[in-house]
């Protein structure tokens, strides 16, 4: 990161509490331009603290902007931070009300220019997305970074119930609603708004699948960010595809993280300064020159050896003029010729898939954040779990640019199955790296059926003498929740194909460069992290050999930080995933989360602890969750939730 350039404004912060329409006040923060010439606005509306979770991420970017002319404001949600209110999600009916709400109060600033843009990454991304769908008149432009358009279930994928990432979202979402206001912000009434706050939890709240986001209806201007090894990165290609408001994207190599902060994969880009020209733009009518940048600017991978991490990812920028793109055509592999596996046949003859339960043992994180265990290592173990179908080595290189497919001809004798495919990239030694994956529940009981299955999209160029490889498994945890039998499913590979993106080699001939600048920030105040006495695996695989039992454990990297303001913050997670590799109903997750916060000076000290637990039987999912929370040491709230969910 470069420091930035002197600001062309001076700027000044103030915390403000800002009155909803019902009366509660949410905790904001404001960066604003010394001028007497009115100014648009930021709005970043989201889940956390402005002392705590988000503090240097805040004071890297909204002072920045401030200091290029806009007024910024940083929101906490309803329920959240040091807002008063019951926890709301930002992109739910009620917090995209708070969200029109916040845009009036903008407009009604005697500073402001009347026009604003909202932004946000995650949670506040998806916010800021939904309340553009609402068509306020103020709101001219967006910039959302691995948001979720929410037009693919939360819960499924293909039909078959997820495990690990609504498993672990659902303790992330538990564990930020249980945060307490500080004091420092919140006043004495803390713990009145930290007891009511607890009270109103509702974990079952996020079993329901949201509505998914209304493309037709969003007028303002968006620009799309997300990275390749984010599973959002297909949110930037759908809004690419059915927006009608102007829009532009920009896919990285980068994990569910701003495409400036430099964690792996990288490279790093200058994401403030490509979102300055697209606010100068849309809020102050300059030519900036956004709308003649390509409609897709994408990171095209390089073919690497298989790693957990990779600072930078080997590859090039590449432009697209349109989404879909004319460059991009669909080339049809069969799984009968152009791929093959050893001893298959075409016509009538089934390929039996009975996979081991913990095939899926290596699938890497299911939300990279930038740590260095986050991506797949080699996959050739778990395609030996796998039935797999290869291509000859490719005589020229070929590169992929999208959403792979697969539609298989199976039939499954138990009541449902589950089919995972990996698409990889085979190179002479064998060694197998992921590109892309999928999955799909097969359905059971009857006669050969077609399935479809999607992957994820992706842009990687396949070079001349790799081969590339289709692997198939009836298992895939912890990233599915296993079906209730064992059995698998079976395969007719005349009757199935393997469909890719192909792009054209020679695409850019003619076309400029795709380039950005080195990233900028505003210089955060310094936080104290002290070395952690002790440190888990960050991802460890266990495997009980008597018992038959693989486990996954996921540690989040655990420490201590001391925030400017003197907030000091520890916080520990402990993600656990079981199963017996010849007993899908032995499927287990796990999580432990413990937060604790302390002003010394006041003599403030509160700890949360979260547990969260599910596993299932042959028809339904259990559901355990457990919150206590201490004040002093003392306990002052402590509440269970059970639930059953249908197993699919």
């Amino acid at each position: 990161m470069q420091p930035p350039a002197p600001y062309p404004y001076r700027t000044t912060r103030k915390d403000v509490r800002i009155p909803m329409p019902d009366g509660t006040r949410l905790a904001a923060r404001l960066w604003l331009p010394v001028t007497d010439h009115p100014v648009p606005a930021l709005l970043e509306y989201r889940p956390g603290g402005l002392g705590d979770t988000t503090a240097t991420r805040d004071a890297q970017r909204h002072p920045w902007y401030a200091g290029h002319g806009y007024a910024s404001l940083r929101v906490d949600a309803r329920g959240h931070g040091s807002s008063e209110g019951a926890p709301t999600d930002p992109a739910s009916a009620a917090g995209v009300a708070d969200g029109l709400a916040l845009l009036d109060w903008l407009a009604d600033r005697p500073w402001s220019s009347g026009r604003a843009g909202a932004f946000g990454i995650d949670r506040g991304g998806t916010a800021a997305l939904a309340l553009a769908a609402l068509g306020p008149e103020s709101l001219a432009a967006v910039v959302t970074v691995c948001a979720d358009d929410r037009s693919v279930p939360a819960r499924r994928l293909g039909g078959a119930p997820l495990a690990a990432a609504p498993h672990a979202e659902a303790a992330d979402r538990l564990a930020a609603a249980c945060r307490p206001p500080d004091p420092r912000y919140a006043g004495d009434d803390w713990r009145r708004l930290w007891l009511d706050r607890l009270a109103a939890l509702d974990p079952a709240a996020d079993d329901e699948e949201p509505d998914p986001l209304r493309y037709e209806a969003v007028r303002a201007a968006v620009l799309a960010v997300g990275g390749w090894a984010d599973p959002q990165a297909g949110t930037v290609l759908r809004l690419l595809e059915r927006l009608r408001a102007p829009v532009r994207g920009i896919i990285g190599p980068w994990p569910h993280q701003y495409p400036d902060e430099g964690l792996p994969p990288g490279p790093a880009v200058g994401f403030l300064q490509e979102t300055l020209r697209w606010w100068d733009h849309w809020l102050r009518g300059a030519d900036t020159g956004v709308l003649e940048e390509p409609a897709l600017r994408s990171w095209m991978n390089e073919s690497v050896p298989p790693a957990t991490a990779y600072a930078n990812r080997p590859g090039r920028w590449v432009g697209d003029d349109a989404w879909p793109s004319p460059d991009v055509r669909e080339v049809r592999y069969g799984l009968d010729g152009a791929l093959r596996t050893a001893g298959t046949q075409a016509g009538e003859r089934f390929v039996p898939v009975r996979s081991p339960q913990h095939t899926g043992i290596d699938c890497g994180a299911v939300r990279p954040l930038g740590g260095p265990a986050d991506l797949p290592p080699d996959q050739r173990a778990e395609d030996g779990r796998s039935v797999c179908f290869d291509s000859a080595p490719l005589p020229e290189p070929e590169e992929l640019l999208g959403a792979a497919g697969v539609r298989l001809r199976v039939r499954c004798d138990a009541p449902q199955g589950r089919i995972a495919a990996r698409l990889c990239d085979v190179a002479p030694d064998g060694s197998s790296t992921l590109v892309a994956r999928g999955a799909a529940a097969a359905p059971g009981r009857g006669g050969p059926v077609e399935v479809e299955i999607g992957l994820a999209p992706v842009a990687h160029a396949f070079p001349a003498g790799h081969r590339i490889r289709l692997a198939l498994s009836s298992a895939y945890w912890p990233w599915l929740w296993p079906a209730a039998g064992a059995g698998g499913f079976e395969l007719d590979p005349g009757g199935s194909v393997l469909t890719l993106p192909v792009r054209h080699l020679a695409a850019d001939a003619g076309s400029g460069p795709v380039a950005f600048d080195p990233p900028e920030h505003a210089e955060p105040p310094a936080a104290v992290r002290p070395d952690p006495l002790t440190a888990r695996p960050e991802r460890q695989v266990v495997h009980d050999v008597a018992a038959g039992e693989w486990r996954v454990q996921l540690a989040r990297p655990a420490g201590a930080v001391v925030h400017p303001d003197g907030l000091a913050e520890e916080e520990s997670v402990l993600e656990a995933y079981r199963i017996r590799a010849d007993d899908p109903l032995s499927a287990r997750a796990r999580t432990d989360r413990t937060l604790r916060l302390e002003r010394t000076e006041i003599g403030w000290d509160v700890t949360v602890q979260v547990r969260a637990e599910t596993s299932g039987d042959e028809r339904h999912l259990t559901v355990h969750e457990h919150v206590r929370a201490l004040e002093g040491g003392a306990v002052v709230f402590e509440r269970d939730w059970r639930r059953r969910l249908p197993r699919g």
